[in-house]
């Protein structure tokens, strides 16, 4: 599998930083040709099903992920169950001092893709993702 982890510090209060991490649609702000929806619930509880549909034209694939445990404002686990990526995504938030620092740790697997290219999975991953932590970091939550 394919690993990384990023963290940033922010100057917002932890509740701040939980929502804005949790604000699922702006995760496709950055991440090109992709929309992120709750599809199940609202996006706040455990069992809930979050939609990244990523697509050009008739090449699509969708990356369903469920809620499998929530501790807000600290945790979030997300278990991937698509076709195309398997594995799981964790977003942490804790105070520090007046601001707080978010952890995104991810383990994923791209179906059909040999593991000798998980190193390159991961840089890419983390470029990504770390783009869209710093955007939700930047910006005030999308009203749902």
């Amino acid at each position: 599998m394919a690993r990384f982890t990023l963290t940033r510090r922010s100057p917002l209060p932890a509740p701040d930083t939980w929502a804005r991490l949790t604000a699922w649609p702006r995760h496709g702000d950055r991440v090109p040709f992709t929309r992120v929806a709750a599809v199940r619930g609202t996006g706040r509880a455990v069992g809930d099903v979050i939609l990244a549909r990523t697509g050009v034209g008739p090449v699509r694939f969708d990356d369903p992920m469920e809620i499998t445990a929530l501790t807000e404002p600290e945790l979030c686990r997300l278990e991937k169950r698509g076709r195309v990526v398997r594995g799981h995504a964790e977003l942490r938030v804790r105070a520090m001092g007046a601001g707080s620092e978010a952890v995104w740790a991810e383990e994923l697997r791209i179906t059909g893709l040999p593991r000798f290219f998980d190193p390159v999975v991961a840089s890419a991953a983390r470029f990504v993702f770390g783009r869209v932590l710093d955007h939700l970091l930047a910006c005030a939550p999308a009203t749902d």
